[in-house]
């Protein structure tokens, strides 16, 4: 099958499989040229339309072609994506005949010349599924030119000294030979139709490429042959682990884990890609599947690329006997499908990809510096205090890359969370993806940016009290991951497959409902380590502080693919393997944050969130309420419990363990349902109006991230985001079933910074309130305390109380609520004789002691028994810096304490730091400066910001 390994299916599908069909066709003329206009036409009645859910005869081409010399294949640029063929490969339907048709001049459709085949299948527009026929493949050109031993492409295993026998035939008669053994003439023969020549005594690794010509048309042949090192053994240090160990400067090993494998060579750029028996690697005899290899006369800080050989003499049914791959364990890899595309100002200086290789390669570098982490002993906030903003890199800003969030810092924390959450940024197929079709768990995708620049994102993030938190897709991993192609099921022979009976890490069929990709063993104790070494990874060369783990109800191995009672039931192996992985992380980093997005029943959350809570831990779990939030924010009466965005909507949890939220990157946006959608029977009050829902939405904020507990926030819902989720490259909208597919995982468009939406009134008033509220949760212990609900209503309200805090300070907060399109009276529940504040107001100037209140449509109240712990006069005083001398030479210094200092020129270039605590003694350092005024940023300890100018003389 011709494995389609590009594309990353919605991960959060049950799909229903359909048979594949063996279609009929026909081919007109039945021998053609690439130049030639060719007609291939498939009989209906070979096809059953409603398997694949086709309507309206709408099926699709999906075609490739095959280089007549190297044999590598290529897709036809115009396939489109195989969740939605493009429109310019529909086929034809004749009603008259009952039979699709498609016609086409292979060079022009293929964009290509020296094709000598060309692979086709008919689909339904998504393919997803298997809704399509069988692979069929076609000669092209007249003079054929057929490979009687070995096979095209293929590699044969021979002992040294053995001999290898090349026989051929063409269709066009007599013709010239050429055969060459690693690029040396070792046979010719003229005017013959037939040939057969015998290669004898072979000790080394040999690449041959047959030339038979016929006046001016020339066709090569392309096979190889592995001579088989024999087994050399010998016990590998405990140090040595998977993957790479640099020893020094000069010096790696390689281990690669290969159960079943008979041996394994190390082909690299170090070798020219042509390893003899010196890179044959060492098989451990203590741990039988461990090869190793050490490799020596590296030069330091120099660009390495490699892939292993792996052979398995006698391999399951259909599967290769060797496999070229890169390294499992890799950190970095570079691509053919993906790099050409990747931005030169997000990679810089991107390693180019070796000539003459073929799928990911591994790359290898001695002697590199480590990143100087500025802060190395961050202190996380806590888990119940918790703003999680969700962010995907790539539809973040326009250059889609580390730097714009580096860029864009002061936005994050001005407000005021103290989460990032991106999605998975793991090296994933393609580049125009949500990360979830991962293929190499360990290196980072370079679409968006180098190691470094995450790193000092990451960096960056501490210095300003902000964690960062990966999303992993860590149940499952796509065709390109070595570890499923080592073992795959490859019947066609293209180098794709799935997993065979023999794969020690995934399962041949999933045993959960919501797969994609391929299935990892979970039980299995290879994948249990794999997994471990993944997140060691990123623990602690990234000091990512924790992990969303993405889809765990597929970390079972009790259920099948169409069983979604099972799947969605308990299941012991699964809340066992991931209270494992749990410890794991703990073990690294004791505070690391483990949230699952299980959204299940509370019979197995209970027990993640309840693990361990007595000692500080405890497991978070995504607590989804986009429905009940949205019924709210468009303004209708009915299916509106909020209950569920705290933890008292699961009474068996032991404390504030669930992660809520309105909107993720899973849910349509709340604004463009409001917009289309929206209660619009008060014309004054319209929720389809954009000004108008956009004012409801600081009333979302109040009702949702006041609740104790973690909350999490979707990218610019702060900003009263509209794009549906289904918005398309181009900005127009494709809804679930449409014509051109759904655009679900497409680039979406970037109006919050083209339009500057900061500088809009009424979309920046949501970003204020927002940051007001989270300033509140994060600050006050009073949200760390208890709640309680009242919803099922347009006019909910929340009540705040920590009953640990002493009367004299903020330990009581209500929030009240109005997604009615009109004014509403409502009860304050403030005690009679008593005067609340207004929290809403930094001066606490503001005050209610009335039993009702009216909010007006879309509006929100919150009060308090007292104002902000922190009052005014406390900010007054920290606020009273200064800096002296002022102008100064040398260096300043501050009048109080600080926590930090940056230095700005006047055209807001950063251009010095000073990160710490600092005392009103310490002297800051100018000296590097050219004489001219600055714009100083000065922070506190306690969080607050001011600015100052300075002239340096």
């Amino acid at each position: 099958m011709h494995k389609i390994t590009f594309y990353f299916l919605l991960f959060l599908c049950s799909f229903a499989y359909a048979q594949q069909q063996n279609v009929t066709y026909s081919v007109t003329p039945s021998s053609f040229e690439e130049n030639q206009n060719v007609t291939i036409t498939f009989n209906g009645n070979s096809i059953n339309e409603a398997t694949w859910g086709v309507t309206n005869n709408a099926l699709y081409l999906w075609a490739w072609s095959y280089d007549t010399d190297s044999g590598n294949q290529q897709d036809a640029p115009t396939n489109g994506a195989w969740t939605a063929s493009s429109e310019a490969q529909k086929l034809t339907y004749n009603s008259s005949t009952d039979a699709y048709s498609i016609a086409f001049t292979p060079s022009s459709f293929f964009n290509r010349t020296l094709i000598g085949r060309i692979g086709l299948l008919i689909k339904a527009k998504d393919g997803t599924g298997d809704k399509k026929s069988q692979d069929i493949t076609l000669n092209v050109g007249a003079f054929q030119v057929e490979l009687s031993q070995p096979a095209q492409g293929s590699t044969t295993i021979i002992n040294s000294g053995g001999n290898f026998t090349v026989s051929a035939k063409n269709s066009g008669g007599n013709a010239n030979y050429i055969l060459k053994a690693n690029g040396t003439t070792i046979d010719t023969k003229t005017d013959n139709s037939t040939y057969v020549f015998t290669h004898t005594n072979i000790t080394q690794n040999t690449s041959y490429q047959l030339e038979v010509s016929q006046g001016s048309t020339i066709s090569l042949k392309t096979f190889s042959v592995v001579v088989d090192p024999g087994t050399t053994t010998a016990v590998m240090p405990t140090d040595y682990q998977d993957g790479i160990t640099y020893l020094n400067g000069t010096e790696a090993i390689l281990v690669l884990n290969a159960p079943g494998k008979d041996f394994v060579y190390v082909a690299g750029s170090f070798n020219d890609w042509e390893p003899t028996s010196a890179y044959a690697m060492t098989k451990d005899p203590t741990r039988d599947s461990k090869f190793w290899l050490k490799l020596s006369g590296l030069t330091p800080k120099e660009i390495e690329t490699y892939q292993y050989w792996i052979v398995d003499k006698t391999p399951a049914p259909n599967s290769p006997k060797m496999v070229i791959t890169a390294d499992p364990f890799s950190t970095l890899v570079l691509s053919p499908f993906d790099d050409p595309d990747i931005p030169s100002n997000s990679y810089p200086n991107l390693p180019s990809y070796p000539v003459g290789q073929e799928r990911e390669v591994t790359v290898l570098q001695t002697g590199q510096t480590a990143y100087n982490w500025q802060v190395k002993d961050f202190t996380k906030p806590k888990k119940e205090d918790l703003i999680i903003y969700e962010v995907l890199v790539r539809d973040f800003d326009s250059d889609r890359n580390y730097q714009d969030l580096i860029d864009k810092i002061d936005y994050f924390k001005n407000l005021n969370i103290n989460a990032i959450q991106l999605l998975p940024v793991m090296e994933f197929e393609g580049n125009e993806s949500w990360g979830y079709n991962t293929s190499f768990h360990m290196a980072l995708d370079k679409f968006y940016g180098t190691e470094n620049k995450l790193k000092e994102f990451i960096d960056l993030c501490h210095q300003n009290g902000i964690a960062v938190i990966l999303d992993v897709a860590l149940n499952h991993a796509f065709g390109r991951n070595p570890m499923v192609r080592m073992w795959m099921n490859d019947a066609d022979g293209d180098g794709w497959g799935d997993p065979s009976t023999e794969n020690p890490y995934f399962n041949t069929e999933a045993r959960h409902s919501y797969n994609v990709g391929s299935d990892f063993d979970h039980s299995n104790t290879l994948t249990q380590a794999y997994i471990k070494r993944v997140v060691n990874h990123w623990v602690k060369e990234f000091n990512i502080d924790g992990f969303r783990w993405d889809l765990t109800k597929g970390f079972t191995q009790n259920c099948t693919a169409n069983d979604e009672d099972c799947t969605n039931a308990y299941q012991a192996d699964r809340v066992a393997i991931l209270k494992d992985y749990a410890d794991y992380s703990w073990s690294l980093d004791p505070n690391h944050y483990v949230i699952f997005e299980h959204l299940g029943s509370e019979n197995e959350e209970k027990e993640w969130a309840n693990y361990k809570y007595s000692e500080g831990k405890g497991i978070m779990m995504w607590g989804k309420m986009t429905n009940p939030y949205n019924q709210l924010t468009m303004g209708y009466n009915s299916d509106n419990d909020i209950s569920g965005i705290g933890h008292k909507s699961r009474p068996q949890f032991e404390g504030t363990r669930v992660v809520g939220y309105a909107e993720s990157h899973d849910e349509e946006r709340l604004m463009y349902k409001n917009l289309l959608y929206g209660n619009s029977t008060n014309s004054s009050h319209d929720v389809k109006n954009l000004n108008v829902a956009l004012s409801r939405m600081s009333a979302l904020g109040a009702v949702t991230l006041t609740v104790p507990g973690p909350k999490m926030i979707w990218h610019f819902g702060e900003l009263g985001m509209q794009n549906s989720i289904f918005t398309c490259n181009d900005g127009s909208v494709n809804v679930p079933g449409g014509v051109d597919g759904d655009c679900i995982l497409d680039t979406k468009p970037q109006p919050q910074w083209t339009q500057n939406w900061l500088g809009n009134t009424t979309r920046s008033k949501i970003y204020n309130d927002w940051a007001q509220l989270i300033k509140l949760k994060i600050t006050e212990d009073v949200f760390e305390g208890d709640y309680k609900i009242n919803t099922n209503t347009l006019t909910p309200s929340i009540e705040i109380f920590n009953n640990a805090l002493p009367n004299s300070s903020l330990k009581n907060v209500i929030v009240l609520a109005n997604f009615d399109v009109t004014s509403k009276t409502v009860n304050t529940t403030i005690p009679a004789g008593e005067t609340w504040y207004d929290l809403m107001d930094d001066t606490g100037a503001t005050t209610y002691n009335q039993p009702t209140i009216a909010i007006a449509a879309g509006q929100f109240k919150i009060f308090g028994n007292k104002h902000y712990s922190l009052d005014v006069d406390e900010v007054e005083n920290e606020m009273r810096l200064t800096l002296y001398p002022n102008p100064a030479h040398r260096s300043f210094k501050m009048n109080k304490e600080i926590y930090s200092l940056d230095i700005y020129d006047l055209t807001g270039k950063h251009v010095k730091s000073f990160k710490g605590n600092f005392t009103a003694t310490y002297e800051f350092d100018i000296s590097g400066l050219v004489q001219s005024m600055y714009v100083i940023k000065i922070q506190t300890q306690n969080g607050h910001v001011s600015t100052s100018k300075l002239i340096k003389m």
